[in-house]
Parts: structure tokens; C-alpha cells; sequence
């Protein structure tokens, strides 16, 4: 573990906090059928996560999809995307760290790829009250590994990048937290494995389980 002490923990969402693989199966293959294109298994879905939502459509679609198909299923997903996180819900532990991060005065945000009404809508669900800025891609807030969220949320928070970390599941969330400035901690609960993190994409710190995380602030 890291010698170092933080104040200011920011997060990703899908695969870091929350658990969402499965509604955004059931939403991308219903939003397919509609379309009239081939649908996809959960794990093949899982591979087009982590760039936002117009990335997981156009990979999700076939390749001679029109632009006319893909917009249309992006104006689908915008239209239904609100009925689909039944199943989503916290990875084991996570409540509990942010707890302790809380209990430790420490300060807490959000910064995801999914577009800012999706991440309203579900922390709002699945952890309501549980960070104190979020930030998710809109016309100011540009797509991960652009480091805007993680800035605008330091600043938010009167964070600095020395006394921050950001913690995501995917090689995009390393880079964007070294684009940022800021200890890059790098979730093996989420939907990467640690041989994906290489070069550029290398974090500060692994963790196993969200509990992990609580070295780096120290107790109450």
C-alpha cells in the first residue's frame, strides 16, 4: 500500500461503485432488436463498455450500420435508459468504504463516462446522498481519459491533485487520472483485469476489495 495519505476520493461508476453490466445488456440488445440488428452476449457487451454511451452503441452495432440506424439507436437508448437499472446495484463493500471515508473526513465525488442524466438517475437509486459532486459526460464534462471531470470535481470539492485519488476499473480511468494530476488506484473488483493495465495505463496502486482503498486516509 501507498505511504502517502489522500483527503479527496473521486470515483467511476459502471464497474468501479456500481454493478451495471446486466441492465446495460438488457438495454443495448433491446435497443438492437428494435433497430432490426443481431444482438449480443453480456460479455461481449461488457468489451464495448467504458467509453460512453455513443462508443457502446457504434461498437454494438454491425459495422455497415447506417448513420441514420445509429442515430436512431442512440435516440432509443436516451428514451428508455430510465427503465433499465433494476438490476444495478453497489459492489459488496462499497457502502461500507465510503462510510469510512466519510467517518475519516474525507471528500468524495463522482466522474463517469455515462451521460449526466444516467448518473443523476442511478446514484440517485443506488447510492443517494453518498457523494458530494458527480459529474458525468455532457457539453462541458468531455469523455474519460479527457481529465475536465476530475478537475472540475477537485475543484468543487477544494481538492488539490496532490491530495487526490481517482479510482476506476478500467485502463481509461488510469490515464485520465494521470492526465489529472492525480494517485491513480486501479479497482480488480470491476470489469478489467490486471493484465490490462500496461504502459500509460499503469495505476499508483491495485485493490482487491473496496476496503482497500481506507490505507490511503487515515483513521478517524
Amino acid at each position: 500500500m501507498s505511504e502517502r495519505s489522500f483527503d479527496t476520493f473521486i470515483f467511476d461508476l459502471d464497474g468501479t461503485l456500481l454493478d451495471t453490466i446486466e441492465d446495460l445488456a438488457l438495454l443495448t440488445n433491446r435497443i438492437l432488436e428494435e433497430v432490426g440488428c443481431p444482438t449480443h452476449t453480456t460479455p461481449e457487451i461488457l468489451s464495448y463498455v467504458g467509453a460512453g454511451v455513443r462508443r457502446l452503441i457504434y461498437l454494438a452495432l454491425p459495422e455497415d450500420a447506417s448513420d441514420e440506424v445509429r442515430e436512431q439507436a442512440i435516440a432509443l437508448w436516451n428514451c428508455y435508459f430510465a427503465d433499465y437499472y433494476h438490476e444495478t446495484h453497489p459492489f459488496p463493500g462499497i457502502e461500507e468504504m465510503l462510510e469510512q471515508i466519510r467517518l475519516r473526513g474525507g471528500k468524495i465525488g463522482a466522474v463517469s463516462n455515462k451521460l449526466q442524466a444516467g448518473v443523476d438517475l442511478i446514484m440517485a437509486k443506488c447510492l443517494p446522498g453518498q457523494v458530494d459532486i458527480m459529474f458525468g459526460e455532457s457539453p462541458s464534462v468531455p469523455r474519460k481519459p479527457d481529465p475536465k471531470g476530475i478537475q472540475l470535481a477537485m475543484a468543487h470539492l477544494g481538492a488539490t491533485p496532490e491530495a487526490s485519488v481517482y479510482v476506476g476499473d478500467s485502463p481509461t480511468d488510469v490515464v485520465a487520472a494521470r492526465n489529472a494530476g492525480v494517485y491513480a488506484v486501479a479497482a480488480l473488483w470491476g470489469y478489467h483485469d490486471r493484465a490490462d493495465f500496461q504502459g500509460e495505463s499503469e495505476p499508483d496502486l491495485f485493490v482487491e476489495v473496496p476496503s482497500d482503498i481506507l490505507a490511503l486516509i487515515p483513521p478517524a
